[in-house]
């Protein structure tokens, strides 16, 4: 049985995207399906549908936000998610095995998709078009195991029987990050710069590749566990990172770039915005979740289905779904001694009060803590949005940029970034380890709630000396999760108690 799940795993098969139960009905890794450009498409298809798996998308704030000092989930709440709050994930914690089982099926449709389309016979443009976003996704899928969870196996082969399903652990944390530069790199190669809602272009190749720089540059830099011996130097990968970050932020102004409007970056009528390099291609018109999403009600509170109203400081009004579940709430400390009181990062997008259709507040009030309007979808169906994760946005690679680069280039990137925000510029003069920190505290500010404090924590060896949960641990714990015991006990190429470094 142990068997049969782990190969649903692998090979891809097709989950109902709104359950756990893995029901299949259908997968496209044959021979006999890659037939024409339509269903190399459709192969395609199916690679990014993998991440819009249930726990996989909501692994975005459980992995990258709920271990962190920005969110916490309310106290009633079922299941793990505590024990990624309170620093106490184990090989045998459900949330973290679900992350990385879909990370896995992303990359066995990605290897699908590259073995068959690479050499066959298509129109160059769809085949060029296919492989390269493929190769991307594979990148994509294998970063995020790597940061999470650190040595993992390796798969770049598509799975079409049992004795394929134990893969070999990686020889080293560096053979994996290699693995993503290349996919990214070959990516590059075969895109164009074509924005495509939902899809990714040569531009998201290159933001990719400029945050997997930086994080092995800056891992490196600042000895976080895992990666303080590898045989990099830390200021050729800021340069590499700085060379990629230089072309997605300066390169393309007619296609991406900086959004004055910090409010339009988050309204789910223009995920084309200039800011948006890569996200999903979710609508609240689908059939299923997956193809629409329930994000708003995670960050909502509950007012007993009463539709509520968000008042920004102009006197707007903004409707939101009043069936909210409430289960991300921001931490006090982090809005009110984070942010200054002018910042419109707090005053635009978090809040405290809900209110009826004529502005009046709504009391008692059922609010029970922070919450964030960087996902709402006024026009909500019952639970069903088009609230989208902003998975790689432009002002993100400005800051990778600032951080690679120095001061010299950075400083007009994050006090464009800041100006934004109402708040005054940086404090000039800073020497290069200083304003690298400040830049970091600006991602803190600037990407709140969005997936990436935790990486930033862990590869700036700042976890333990941050959370306050996990300031019993050293910073070693708290450098990856345990593989999932399960994978363990199924590939006997993972050891027992796997140090993941």
């Amino acid at each position: 049985m142990k068997q049969q799940i782990y190969l649903l795993l692998l090979t891809g098969v097709l989950l109902n995207a709104c359950s756990l139960d893995e029901k299949p009905y259908g997968f496209y890794s044959g021979d006999n399906f890659y037939q024409s450009d339509e269903d190399a498409e459709s192969g395609l298809m199916y690679a990014y549908n993998a991440l819009n798996y249930l726990e996989y998308l909501r692994g975005i704030w459980y992995v990258g936000d709920i271990p962190t000092d920005n969110m916490y989930p309310k106290s009633d709440e079922p299941g793990d998610i505590h024990m990624l709050e309170n620093w106490t994930v184990t090989s045998n914690t459900e949330l973290t095995h679900y992350y990385y089982k879909y990370c896995y099926i992303g990359i066995n449709r990605a290897n699908a998709v590259i073995k068959k389309i690479s050499g066959g016979n298509f129109t160059p443009a769809v085949r060029n078009r296919v492989v390269g976003e493929a190769h991307f996704l594979r990148a994509w899928n294998y970063f995020n195991l790597v940061r999470t969870f650190g040595i993992c196996p390796i798969t770049t082969e598509p799975i079409s029987s049992l004795e394929q399903t134990t893969a070999p652990l990686a020889g080293s944390i560096l053979q994996i990050y290699e693995l993503i530069i290349n996919d990214c790199l070959k990516a590059e190669e075969l895109l164009q710069v074509k924005r495509d809602f939902g899809r990714t272009d040569k531009v998201a190749a290159e933001a990719l590749l400029a945050k997997v720089y930086l994080h092995l540059a800056s891992s490196k830099h600042y000895q976080a566990p895992g990666y303080k011996n590898l045989p990099i130097d830390a200021e050729e990968y800021y340069a590499k990172a700085a060379l990629y970050a230089r072309k997605v932020v300066n390169d393309y102004p007619d296609v991406y770039g900086f959004d004055n409007n910090l409010r339009h970056i988050y309204d789910v009528y223009a995920p084309d915005g200039p800011e948006h390099i890569f996200i999903m291609a979710t609508d609240r018109s689908g059939t299923h979740e997956g193809m629409y999403t329930k994000i708003p009600l995670q960050f909502l509170p509950n007012n007993s289905s009463v539709p509520i109203f968000i008042k920004y400081p102009d006197g707007s009004l903004q409707q939101g779904n009043g069936n909210g579940w409430g289960v991300f709430l921001i931490n006090d400390d982090f809005v009110e001694g984070a942010y200054l009181a002018t910042d419109k990062r707090r005053t635009e997008l978090l809040h405290r009060s809900i209110f009826d259709q004529n502005g009046n507040e709504i009391l008692p009030s059922p609010v029970r803590g922070y919450f964030t309007s960087k996902y709402v979808d006024p026009d909500f169906i019952g639970e069903r949005t088009s609230a989208r994760p902003y998975l790689i946005r432009w002002s993100d690679i400005a800051l990778v940029l600032a951080e690679a680069a120095g001061p010299t280039e950075g400083y007009p990137l994050v006090n464009r970034i800041r100006g934004r925000a109402g708040i005054g510029d940086l404090t000039p003069g800073m020497d290069l380890e200083t304003f690298r920190t400040a830049v970091i505290n600006e991602r803190k500010l600037e990407l709140a709630f969005e997936g990436n404090r935790l990486f930033d924590l862990r590869r700036t060896a700042k976890v333990t000396s941050t959370v306050q949960e996990a300031s019993r641990l050293s910073e070693e714990d708290a450098a990856f999760y345990p593989i999932p015991q399960r994978e363990v006990d199924l590939n006997p190429n993972v050891p027992n108690s796997q140090n993941n470094f």
